[in-house]
């Protein structure tokens, strides 16, 4: 009887627990990451799927957490080191588990975050950039963080390449800290793609302690109405319409021309914002693209990034310096946009609230709203949403193109 007790026991994952107290940590983390998601509404479309992830990786005898290769794509199976890419697919999901599969098929490969771009394209509307081009600016101005944290992060011992992956969290959007990464530190993939995701749900935080720390009550209750165009008449619908195809177009070719490291990421956006612009022609594929495939990707590069997140893999001193280095990027970004806005306020007079600096992140919609929300504290009437957008989607371009050269450098 007592034998039978005891297996029933092993069978459980309480003695592992037990014996790795390490777990109780990520549990932790996975319950304060669900929290988040679903009590906070922190991007609870990526942020469920990836604290579920974290959750499931770490149950022992569940073999649900993603297993890293190292560089060199090396992998220790019962005992023998075998190269991943070499693995027929069948071994991989039948030898490591389904998480697995789904991670160095479609996360690894570089799959899933130039589809996910195409859905951020179709879902998006480059309208207000357009109708505020010289706001835009701040958006490239936003990309300060990435190029700052690349540098110290070299100071701080990684490497260039794991720098530059390090530093693209900075423009606040995964998948392009995905490609980066896959691209230049792939053994740091897990890591980077968790920082990346949890900074970007905590947006509605870390842009408010950013702003009360650099701005003052008075730039913040600039009112942007005086910015405001007439009313559009119906020609000026007409040529917008017209520039809102062209442009897609012409900013894939131009970026293809001279970054050409960036058109996986910019090109797919720029196609799923054209099939979204073109209309009724379109709506089937627009529909394919804003819907069904881009829930199905997100789905599946949620838990997967989420699996990465093993006690093995999170608990070490790489994961503190991403960490840092990733809240420092972050921080930087917005703190950049802000700067810049109060260098452009000095040979102008009409001013700019420094909150359109904010928002040159690539997290969109919600760091405009999150600004506007700030707005309407210090003047129930300034609403900035319109102003904010015009930067904040300059910063999902700029984000991608930054990452093409980083590629390009380093690559």
């Amino acid at each position: 009887m007592n034998e039978i007790f005891k297996n029933l026991y092993d069978m459980t994952a309480f003695s592992n627990i037990i014996a790795e107290p390490q777990f109780l940590i990520m549990y932790a983390i996975a319950f304060l990451l669900l929290y988040l998601g679903i009590k906070k509404q922190y991007e609870p479309l990526l942020l469920v799927p990836i604290a579920f992830g974290v959750l499931l990786a770490n149950f022992p005898g569940g073999e649900m957490g993603v297993v890293q290769a190292d560089e060199n794509g090396m992998i220790e199976i019962h005992g023998v080191l075998r190269n991943i890419w070499e693995m027929p697919l069948h071994d991989i999901a039948h030898e490591l588990g389904i998480m697995n599969f789904i991670y160095y098929m479609l996360i690894k490969t570089g799959f899933l975050p130039p589809i996910i771009f195409m859905g951020v394209g179709a879902l998006t509307d480059f309208g207000p950039m357009l109708r505020n081009l010289r706001l835009s600016i701040f958006g490239a101005a936003a990309q300060l963080g990435i190029f700052t944290v690349v540098l110290v992060a070299i100071l701080m011992g990684f490497t260039p390449k794991e720098a530059a992956s390090l530093g693209i969290i900075g423009g606040a959007d995964g998948p392009t800290a995905i490609f980066t990464t896959i691209k230049l530190a792939p053994h740091l993939l897990g890591l980077i793609a968790i920082a990346a995701y949890s900074y970007m749900a905590l947006v509605p935080v870390i842009i408010p302690l950013v702003v009360k720390l650099l701005c003052s009550k008075k730039e913040l209750s600039i009112n942007m109405k005086e910015q405001e165009k007439k009313f559009p008449s119906t020609t000026e619908f007409k040529n917008m319409r017209v520039l809102k195809i062209v442009f897609p177009i012409g900013v894939t070719t131009v970026v293809a021309l001279f970054v050409p490291s960036a058109v996986p990421l910019v090109g797919m956006l720029m196609f799923g914002n054209l099939i979204k612009e073109i209309g009724t022609n379109t709506f089937r594929l627009f529909d394919a693209a804003s819907n069904s495939i881009m829930n199905t990707a997100t789905i599946f590069l949620g838990l997967s990034v989420g699996a990465t997140m093993t006690s093995e893999a999170f608990l070490n001193l790489t994961t503190i310096g991403i960490i840092v280095g990733g809240f420092l990027a972050f921080a930087l970004s917005i703190s950049g946009g802000i700067f810049f806005v109060k260098i452009f306020n000095l040979f102008t007079k009409k001013k700019i609230n420094p909150l359109i600096g904010a928002t040159g992140l690539s997290a969109v919609p919600m760091a405009s709203r999150v600004a506007n929300e700030i707005a309407l504290k210090y003047d129930p009437k300034n609403h900035v949403l319109q102003y904010c957008m015009a930067s904040n989607i300059s910063g999902v371009i700029g984000s991608a193109v930054a990452a093409g050269v980083l590629i390009s450098f380093l690559g």
